[in-house]
């Protein structure tokens, strides 16, 4: 049986009185507040424009603002009234009375009365034992998808944890399912959502909802990690600067010419997306930039000059060990068993001598099944096998065709292509090398790096 309880308020809130046999027993809940002064307050001015404003708990602190009561059907058909009037927010919903919600009926002034039914009868005690909704944390929800089924539903939120660890399952009402996350500001939700959707990363259908709306929750959820934008948007930095970075996060493909273009832009939207440092730009790239300082010192790199070539690069030498020099090629392979090989290539000449070292590279099998990229004054092989990833890249400069091959493990593709980015960002030329009247290497010499497994 459930117990209707109604409350005299004259200047805050009286004893409750439960009352017994209501047919009114529906809710029409309009907001929650934390802390009972906070919903007083927010409910007398509801009462300035409705006379059946009650309050009742949730759990905690958490008390909820109503209209009611009222049977469920008329619940319904006004609720609907109200909303298409736009007199209560568009969240609203209906609930039923259950057992310890202790409703306290509100005026306009914070004074009035009600009248206990004749019946009704003292029964704090049960009210208080009863179990109540968990109440909603405060802030927006962002709806990311929406289901009948509850096995269904709970797949759902596993799947949305791939991209959201802090996703959570709301039951409301009506009986669906949401995932969602949240709680955000109102702020953070405003300027993520439209860039997320537009990113693919939420669908086209998610929307932005009140925190009453929801209902019960059925799998906790955290306030993930978006800021609101920015009071003072970051200036952007030099182009050639974000293009670096945005290539070493595999976020843009293209050369490193400080042109703004498509695929800049589209690099910079990803990272926006994908960081989700801030929707600001300049802050965004600015903590791209900061993470890739961050990887570089973790990772251990150093500065290597390469005498046999007179090229430095930047490079993982605590993965490498020199091997030997083959006329215009110096060769590093694994140390310690990392899998990890470079070779640092330099030789007097133009495009043919470029094109001729990127043969010897193929032929060698240091780039397996190589998917060529081949411009004026810049070659770039890439390809892979079951046991490493390969990339050469290669210039012509001030009269020298010179590179790179970079040799890595297969498993480790991430960190493969920041050190590629690394090498291609870095490499330049100490000094005229020595070896400048070598002539091309030759494919006779041998091909194999010591501690270097060839498939």
């Amino acid at each position: 049986m459930r117990r209707l309880a109604i409350v005299v308020v004259t200047t805050g809130l009286a004893a409750v009185m439960p009352m017994v046999g209501m047919a009114q027993d529906a809710l029409i809940r309009i907001e929650a507040k934390r802390g009972i002064g906070s919903a007083t307050e927010a409910a007398e001015s509801w009462g300035q424009r409705f006379d059946d404003v009650v309050t009742f708990d949730l759990t905690r602190d958490w008390v909820a603002i109503g209209l009611g009561p009222l049977d469920r059907a008329e619940a319904d058909s006004r609720l609907s009234q109200l909303k298409r009037a736009g007199e209560v927010p568009a969240d609203s919903f209906v609930v039923e009375y259950e057992d310890g919600m202790n409703l306290r009926r509100i005026s306009a002034s914070g004074e009035g009365a009600a009248t206990a039914a004749p019946d009704a009868v003292a029964d704090d005690a049960v009210a208080a034992a009863e179990p109540v909704v968990a109440p909603v944390p405060p802030g927006q929800f962002i709806r990311l998808q929406t289901l009948r089924d509850e096995t269904e539903a709970k797949a759902a939120l596993t799947t949305w944890r791939e991209t959201f660890e802090g996703a959570g399952l709301w039951r409301d009402a009506d009986g669906l399912f949401a995932v969602t996350l949240g709680p955000v500001s109102d702020e953070a939700a405003a300027a993520w959502v439209p860039v997320l959707k537009r990113a693919d990363v939420l669908p086209g259908d998610a929307f932005v909802s009140g925190a009453e709306g929801l209902g019960q929750q059925i799998e906790e959820g955290a306030a993930p990690d978006l800021a609101a934008p920015p009071a003072t948007p970051l200036p952007m930095p030099p182009l050639e600067e974000v293009q670096s970075a945005l290539r070493w996060a595999g976020l843009y493909p293209g050369d490193i010419d400080g042109k703004d273009g498509p695929r800049t832009q589209a690099g910079i939207a990803a990272q926006i997306a994908t960081g989700r440092a801030s929707t600001d730009p300049g802050t965004a790239i600015a903590d791209l930039i900061a993470s890739r300082a961050k990887w570089r010192e973790d990772f251990g790199l150093t500065t290597l000059h390469d005498q046999p070539t007179s090229l430095s690069v930047t490079a993982p030498m605590h993965l490498l060990e020199f091997d030997r020099t083959e006329r215009a090629l110096s060769i590093y392979g694994p140390k310690d068993g990392s899998g990890v090989a470079m070779i640092l290539f330099s030789q007097q000449g133009g495009q043919q001598e470029l094109l001729d070292l990127s043969g010897l590279v193929t032929a060698l099998g240091w780039v397996p099944k190589p998917e060529r990229s081949i411009q004026n004054g810049h070659v770039v092989l890439q390809g892979r096998n079951d046991a490493h990833i390969g990339r050469a890249e290669g210039w012509v400069r001030d009269g020298f065709a010179e590179g790179y091959v970079l040799i890595w493990p297969a498993a480790d593709a991430e960190d493969q292509a920041r050190m590629a980015a690394e090498m291609s960002d870095s490499l330049k030329r100490d000094q005229q090398p020595a070896n400048a009247e070598a002539g091309q290497p030759s494919p006779a010499q041998d091909s194999g790096i010591p501690g270097l497994t060839q498939p």
